[in-house]
């Protein structure tokens, strides 16, 4: 059986919408908001609790490393309920239009905090941290998991996750060049914009107006299609037997090696990311006019990924072309900062200093939304590999660890960032025109041999993903199969759903 005939039940009409360009953008677009939030963990929260607030950047990455920790438990759990979740609005919708003013509320108390002492914003840091998370995670992970029921094509999931990264950093680059471009004007108190308070102010309130739209409009496009999503079995959960599907589901090994993998790889560029102000305030010695003209040419790389990922990776397979892009993107980013410390890049304030780094960030970051791309379809995948056992679809369980491998870049390399730059005693407050050359570039040194590490680990993981094209195909010929065996009724809405018994006992027929 094919993958048209999987889906042969349902109406033709339905089919062509569902596989729409409009769809695709509709289902991208709810990421803006993700992207708006992930670019302010990554690239500013860091540097304004540390340079802007006065928080040592050790306590920075501190409070963040521990909101993960809530994260680990907090992500599986919306996962599951989002799974076993039954209304009206099928059990993704609900969860995603609840999250996006407490997420907005979470996001304008995060930029704008009081004026406590430095103990009482540790603890004030950590609290707004995991309100944020809680609930861009009680949106994201939902939403990402539509991508397994809105189609099982093995290439076109990579195509809609393609939107779905582009609309992601559509929204951060847009923040970053409205913060750039906008609200960090310099000024005679503060020459250095990115230091002055009063543009974080600005910038947050604009950044919950847009994640809030973004979040709703996301799930309106997407709501009409509900009546023909999966509808999870009336069963009576308790805690022992929910938490037992979450282990048999978790321990699935093709999904074990991608997520150690993607972990790793994630901590290595949220190091880079966390530090990306560092580097270019005070290595490359860069204005804010001149970050917003970098931001502005990297606004083509989410474009060029989404041209490029799905039929690279349809050519050479998800893992042969996870891998290339990884290495790939990541030569791309040191090459700037290697051939710096080796005196054979140009001079700060020289002429091809910026056409050089926007031609390596550009490139490297077009590759580096192609490798997530392609391992969030990877994930997909598991989701019937893992279901032809478990006799069960946990798209949110899955997609939750998809969400907490995207916050650990904010979260661990947010703290691997702090860490290293208290290893090379970066100041609090520092002054690009009177701060030691030497510590940037002990920051740049302390920097390559962590971030290999990471990379090298990450690499090695992966080769042990072991569902390709072929695999894939076969699992939905074989849950289709089981499927056919089951018992159906047809409910009040004309959709032909699983009565329940035991999805496992159908599989296994």
């Amino acid at each position: 059986m094919t993958v048209a005939e999987i889906r042969s039940e349902m109406p033709p009409a339905v089919m062509r919408d569902i596989s729409s360009l409009r769809t695709k953008l509709f289902y991208g677009f709810g990421s803006v908001a993700f992207g708006i939030k992930d670019n302010g963990f990554l690239y500013f929260l860091l540097f304004f609790y540390n340079q802007v607030v006065g928080l040592p950047s050790a306590w920075v990455s501190g409070a963040i490393a521990m909101a993960l920790v809530v994260d680990a438990f907090a992500d599986p759990i919306v996962g599951q309920i989002s799974d076993n979740l039954r209304t009206r609005w099928g059990r993704r919708h609900p969860l995603m239009y609840a999250a996006a003013i407490p997420v907005a509320i979470g996001y304008y108390l995060l930029w704008n905090p009081p004026h406590w002492s430095n103990d009482a914003l540790f603890y004030y840091l950590i609290g707004i941290i995991v309100l944020v998370r809680t609930f861009i995670t009680t949106y994201e992970i939902p939403s990402s998991a539509l991508i397994a029921e809105l189609t099982p094509d093995y290439d076109q999931r990579t195509s809609f996750l393609s939107y779905r990264y582009l609309f992601g950093w559509l929204g951060g680059l847009t923040m970053a060049l409205l913060a750039f471009g906008v609200f960090f004007a310099a000024t005679k108190q503060y020459p250095v914009g990115q230091l002055n308070p009063e543009g974080y102010v600005k910038y947050s309130v604009t950044a919950c107006i847009l994640m809030v739209a973004a979040i709703w409009i996301s799930s309106a496009g997407t709501h009409k299609f509900i009546p023909y999503f999966a509808t999870p079995p009336k069963r009576h959960l308790s805690l022992v037997v929910v938490l037992k599907e979450m282990y048999e589901t978790l321990r699935h090994r093709s999904f074990i090696v991608l997520i150690v993998s993607a972990v790793f790889s994630s901590i290595a560029a949220g190091t880079l990311t966390s530090l990306n102000n560092y580097f270019n305030t005070f290595f490359w010695g860069l204005s804010a006019l001149q970050i917003f003209w970098l931001n502005v040419a990297i606004i083509v790389a989410p474009f060029g990924a989404l041209a490029f990922t799905t039929p690279y990776s349809a050519r050479v397979g998800k893992k042969r072309a996870a891998m290339v892009l990884w290495v790939a993107s990541t030569l791309t980013y040191w090459l700037p900062m290697a051939f710096r410390l080796f005196g054979i890049f140009p001079e700060n304030g020289t002429s091809w200093l910026i056409p050089l780094l926007l031609i390596f960030g550009t490139t490297g970051t077009m590759l580096s939304i192609a490798c997530q791309i392609t391992i969030s379809s990877m994930i997909a995948d598991v989701v019937e590999d893992s279901a032809r056992v478990t006799g069960r679809r946990s798209e949110g369980l899955f997609f939750s660890a998809n969400a907490f491998i995207l916050k650990a870049v904010s979260g661990m390399g947010i703290l691997v960032g702090g860490l290293l730059l208290a290893f090379v005693h970066f100041p609090e407050h520092a002054n690009p025109a009177t701060l030691d050359p030497q510590i940037p570039k002990d920051l740049a040194l302390a920097y390559f041999p962590v971030t290999f590490a990471l990379y090298a680990v990450a690499l090695g993981c992966l080769s042990f993903y072991r569902i390709d094209r072929a695999k894939h195909e076969d699992n939905l010929r074989a849950l289709a199969a089981a499927a056919l065996e089951a018992p159906y009724a047809i409910g009040p809405d004309g959709v032909r759903t699983p009565e329940h018994t035991d999805p496992a006992d159908a599989i296994a027929k």
